[in-house]
């Protein structure tokens, strides 16, 4: 079992925006299946009218909302807890912009080279639509994965963990799955390693992961069975 940590790292995005970016950095251009992640907390500013392809994407919300739009001529506003999601196929084109405030996460999870020119399409699920169990101090919110709001073409376990103070968590990871575990807010420890905000631990060969809080945490789990292709990533294109 190999786990390592890695921290975000502040950059410029879109008109006027600074995200907290796990990938693509330098040292780490992307993990199979997963193309880029993003932290992003904006009261300002956005993402203007942009073109994509060759992936697919999830937009999930902590706080405030954000409004999206495409040439599909989508139009949609999602808030807190809520999720907006779109295969970009062989190409789409949208923008997007803080409903006053936001504070989520973006991530891309590459397209298999035979899906890569599907039609574009677009969907959301406000906050009541994403199953929750709590059990334990810990809340687990399935965006993606058994029983989740969300579809995607590529097999992934999308999640969002909230942990009490001083609350524990045993979780088994599935065959041949590979992702990381993201901390939004506090802090955790996760077999013995320290994960603090906007850090990740990425996980390789592990059977299971045992997450504990002190203090209480505010973590996404992200993991997914990769598709073993080359992964070609040209700005907004993944070919």
């Amino acid at each position: 079992m190999s786990i390592r940590i890695i921290s975000s790292i502040a950059v410029p995005e879109g008109d006027g925006v600074i995200v907290r970016r796990l990938m693509p950095v330098a040292g780490l251009r992307n993990f199979d299946p997963f193309v880029l992640w993003d932290h992003f907390d904006i009261a300002g500013g956005g993402f203007p009218d942009h073109p994509h392809r060759g992936f697919e994407a999830i937009t999930y919300l902590f706080d405030g909302g954000m409004k999206h739009a495409d040439n599909l001529g989508n139009r949609g506003t999602i808030h807190a807890g809520g999720a907006q999601a779109f295969t970009a196929g062989r190409g789409i084109v949208h923008s997007e912009f803080p409903d006053d405030h936001a504070h989520g996460i973006q991530l891309w999870i590459n397209l298999p080279q035979r899906l890569k020119s599907i039609d574009p399409n677009y969907r959301q699920v406000e906050a009541d639509s994403i199953p929750e169990s709590c059990e334990d101090g810990v809340t687990i919110r399935t965006i993606v994965g058994e029983g989740g709001a969300i579809s995607l073409r590529s097999v992934v376990e999308y999640m969002e963990i909230r942990m009490a103070a001083g609350s524990a968590l045993q979780r088994d990871i599935p065959t041949g799955f590979r992702g990381f575990i993201y901390a939004v807010e506090g802090e955790a420890m996760l077999d013995g390693k320290a994960l603090a905000c906007g850090d990740a631990a990425f996980a390789e060969d592990a059977p299971a992961i045992r997450l504990e809080s002190s203090a209480g945490a505010r973590l996404m789990w992200c993991f997914g069975k990769p598709h073993h292709e080359p992964i070609y990533q040209h700005g907004p294109f993944v070919d």
